[in-house]
Order: structure tokens, then sequence, then C-alpha cells
């Protein structure tokens, strides 16, 4: 079984060039990731945060401190991410960067109300700035979903989950695995999470959490009509990672594919494929921060 979520060890070596190493993941538990000690301090980074007034003053201390540590803010083309809010600003940095995502890392620093995919608190800025500044991190990848719709010319993805959801009637649709029909799903719609969006949304429908380290996909229906003519699985699927699935419908007029945060109409579509892409987030983790200690902030 290989495995997404993969621990990549980052080495400093006497090299002038760098790798990020765009083929981590399913067929290598561990890579090299070149560095100089140069390039590790002094990075170009890019900060996204959230608008409110709090999180703009933290935004402003990093911006001065990682300048006078000899940093470059460089929006274009940063070798490393700073997400500062919460979960939700994380994703939005995420999909902001698509096109060059396997070229990135991404940190998180928390001001929000939500943060299990940041590592420090607002509070534990001297801490973080001083981590960046002076420690080399170990990077954990996470694969994105890859999810293409008969009447889409591109492909989006999703680090979290993507969803069929409809609010105003009930949507009826057939599940197909690898090619083989599954089953037929009717009522709201249908999740399909990630390891890293087990605890998101996913959560809420009663799915399980998946442990750090597991490349899976999770299968869960949204609100789902049960009675004596209809019946389906009503439980949530865990599948290997190299499934593909498949949602069929003659009509996703009122339906909205949602992808992480994002929202759109499916409309004409008949038809919306997923799979693991080969497209990775990848988070700078410059401390020990436990996935259990993780979870423990979400009750």
């Amino acid at each position: 079984m290989f495995f997404h979520d993969q621990s990549l060890l980052l080495c400093i070596v006497p090299s002038t060039s760098k790798d990020y190493s765009r083929n981590a993941g399913r067929n290598t538990k561990k890579t090299v990731i070149h560095l100089t000690t140069e390039e590790v301090m002094h990075m170009r980074y890019a900060v996204v945060k959230k608008l409110d007034e709090n999180t703009q003053r933290v935004a402003e201390e990093v911006t001065r401190r990682l300048n006078s540590g000899g940093w470059t803010a460089d929006e274009q083309h940063p070798e490393l991410v700073i997400c500062i809010g919460g979960d939700g600003t994380l994703l939005y940095g995420v999909h902001q960067y698509m096109e060059s995502i396997n070229d990135l890392m991404f940190l998180g620093i928390h001001t929000g109300t939500l943060g299990f995919f940041t590592d420090y608190t607002q509070d534990e800025l001297d801490v973080c700035l001083n981590d960046l500044l002076t420690s080399v991190p170990r990077i954990n990848s996470s694969p994105l979903l890859k999810i293409e719709v008969d009447t889409w010319d591109a492909p989006v993805y999703a680090l979290n989950e993507m969803r069929i959801e409809n609010v105003i009637r009930s949507q009826n649709m057939d599940i197909y695995v690898d090619g083989e029909y599954f089953e037929n799903c009717r009522g709201s719609g249908i999740c399909l999470s990630t390891q890293a969006g087990s605890t998101a949304y996913n959560r809420s429908l009663k799915g399980a959490v998946i442990d750090s380290g597991l490349s899976v996909m999770q299968l869960a229906e949204i609100t789902p009509i049960q009675h004596s003519k209809h019946r389906s699985l009503g439980n949530p699927y865990i599948m290997m990672e190299n499934r593909r699935v498949r949602m069929v419908s003659e009509d996703f007029r009122t339906a909205m594919l949602c992808y992480d945060h994002i929202a759109v109409p499916l409309e004409s579509a008949r038809e919306v494929r997923v799979q693991f892409s080969d497209k990775y987030v990848r988070f700078a983790r410059y401390r020990e921060y436990s996935y259990l200690k993780r979870l423990k902030n979400l009750y």
C-alpha cells in the first residue's frame, strides 16, 4: 500500500540548486529536498490573510520581521506561502496558488475560529518567526482530488472534499467505482473526502476521521432518503487511493458542485468524475505537533 501523506526529509546540502521533488507520494516514501543554507535562510515568501484588523496587524508583523531577517516578499513566485487566519484562509491560499502548487510549501498561523491545518497561534508568533528564520522544516504532503465535469474544459482540485449538493429538491444520481455500478443515491447529495478532509464536512456527516498517513477517499451521503422502495448503503465507504469514482445523473440542473470553499452550479452536466491527482499541498512543519493534538482542538 502506498501513501500520499508522507513525511519528506528536508536536507541542507552544499548545492547551488534545489529540487522540490514533484514525484513524492504514491511510489516514494521519502524524498530529499535539496536546499542550500543560503536558500533556507533567505526564502521568498507570500502572505495570504483574513481581512479583519487583528489578522492585518499579525500579517504586518510577520512581513516586517521576515524582511528584517533577510527573506524576500514575492507574491508571484514564493517558495513558502504563509496563511494567517484559519483553515478557510489556508484553503483560499491553496486555490490561489494552484497552478504552481507542487513547487510551494504552506504554513498556517491561527487567528481565526478553526485552525486544524495551522501549526502556530498568534500568541506564538515570536516562536513561529524564530523557527522560520533559524530552522529547517519537515515537509508533509497531502494529495488533491482531481474533479472533472463532462461539460467543463478543465478539471478543478480539492484538498478537503468535493460535494454534489442540491438544496432545492432531492438529487438522484448513480455512483460508479472503477467503472462498476455501486449504488443509486437519493437525497441532498454526496460527499467525497480525502484524509485531510475527513475532519471537515465529512465529520458532520458522521464519517470516519482518518488517521494521518493513510491515503484513502471516503464517500458519504448527505441526508439520504431511505424507505421501503429505495435503499442505499447508508454508511460512509472508505476506498483505496487508486479508486476512480463517477457520479451520473440525468438532471443536475439545481445541484451545485462544491470543492473546498468554492461552489459552482452544475447546470447541464450529466457526469462528474473524481480521482486523486498528481498535485499535492506540502505543509512545512517547523516543529512537532501531533495529529492527536490537532484532533483534540476540534472538540
